[in-house]
């Protein structure tokens, strides 16, 4: 196991981007744009023949500009106007980046202050291991840092949050917020038909999917609903097969899997639904499945993947052929990683988020059949600790979402 540590004096917390976001009582969004970003000026510079890097064409600069890390951004836009052009923007900084292909993930987490509740999204830079922070969500009511059902289109670079329930009076939402990385901005969306907080959410071929949860009179819900990001509308769906909240959701071969999940003692069987929207039509998740679902999932290469609270927190894979469970080779969870915690993962690997935003990141080794007679893939896993600056330690995650920028 390789461990990374950053402390607090190397590794403060940056904002992402100086917001211009205004908020009026009705979540009305203002913004003011420098005139050293209009692209105008940004041609006018060009032609006048004001290089990005002298010696070097536009082109082959941009490509390295591009590159350097969002923190040092206040540096770097006092070197020239072109530079300030670039940099001054985090809007059009990652606009440019996405034009060109660039796909740096980015860990979104959404957490709350341990002592006080206060809400917040801190994001961590995966490739320079650097925090960040965001706007505030724009959120009318005080709401409970749980009952979020938290999804995103990675590669667009959007953040959605759905539902919740207003603090202390155990009163669902039908709130919905959507976060954009090349604006850095948050946006109100048109609500959910339901209010609903526990609830199962996912994301199936680019549409959003919310299931089940806890009512505004504190029963149990059936109903499913989905939005179609584009247009923005929201429509109702076949009811679940039972009124049930979600413990963990994850989407599998284009379906949404609910579980209820293992609560300890092991008084009552878990229930799972799983959810086809080809045919609109849900049905009952396999024995195996649902009752071996004994903590946080992602998929990865197409199989479902758990990082156990029980099993001594050991990682391991769901086997859709048997309907059965395997242990994924190599350690368990490492200490500092402390419950609770939330996951999500990207390209091979997977990042388990604890107590104080310490994060583990696994990598997923997969081991190819090596005879005839063996049918499925083996998995292996090896675990790097990235501890999190002084300034984060009194943070409890929720939600984590890696987006791509």
């Amino acid at each position: 196991m390789q461990r990374v540590r950053f402390l607090s004096h190397q590794a403060p917390v940056h904002k992402l981007g100086d917001s211009q976001m205004t908020l009026s009582p009705k979540f009305r969004l203002a913004a003011t744009k420098s005139s050293l970003l209009d692209p105008l000026l940004e041609l006018n510079l060009s032609l006048k023949g004001e290089p990005l890097i002298p010696g070097l064409p536009d082109d082959v600069a941009l490509q390295c500009l591009l590159r350097l890390p969002v923190n040092d951004h206040s540096v770097f836009r006092l070197v020239c106007k072109r530079w300030y052009s670039l940099f001054g923007s985090k809007g059009q900084f990652f606009t440019r980046r996405k034009e060109l292909g660039f796909h740096d993930p980015w860990l979104f987490v959404f957490a709350f202050h341990k002592c006080t509740g206060k809400i917040e999204w801190k994001v961590l830079d995966l490739t320079q291991f650097s925090w960040h922070t965001i706007p505030a969500m724009p959120c009318k009511d005080k709401v409970s840092p749980q009952g979020f059902g938290c999804v995103s289109i990675s590669h667009e670079g959007v953040l959605f949050v759905c539902g919740g329930e207003v603090s202390d009076v155990d009163c669902p939402l039908n709130l919905v917020l959507k976060y954009e990385v090349q604006t850095n901005r948050w946006t109100v969306m048109k609500k959910m038909s339901t209010a609903r907080s526990f609830f199962a959410s996912g994301v199936i071929d680019g549409m959003i999917y919310v299931a089940g949860g806890n009512s505004s009179d504190l029963f149990e819900l059936n109903s499913a609903e989905v939005l179609d990001p584009n247009k923005g509308m929201w429509r109702h769906v076949a009811n679940m097969g039972t009124n049930m909240a979600s413990y963990d959701t994850a989407v599998l071969n284009g379906k949404l899997l609910v579980t209820e999940g293992w609560f300890w003692p092991f008084y009552v069987v878990p229930r799972g639904q799983v959810y086809d929207p080809i045919t609109d039509h849900w049905e009952n998740m396999a024995i195996g499945l649902r009752e071996g679902w004994t903590g946080s999932s992602v998929v990865i290469w197409g199989h479902l993947f758990v990082v156990s609270e029980h099993e001594r927190t050991k990682l391991k894979v769901y086997d859709m052929e048997t309907d059965s469970w395997d242990a994924v080779d190599g350690p368990p969870l490492p200490e500092q990683i402390c419950k609770p915690f939330c996951v999500n993962s990207w390209d091979g690997m997977i990042c388990v988020v604890g107590q104080n935003l310490h994060i583990a990141v696994g990598y997923i080794i997969r081991m190819f059949p090596r005879g005839t007679s063996e049918r499925k893939y083996s998995f292996s896993v090896q675990w790097k600790v990235v501890e999190a600056p002084d300034t984060l330690s009194n943070l409890i995650p929720s939600q984590a979402q890696v987006l791509f920028a």
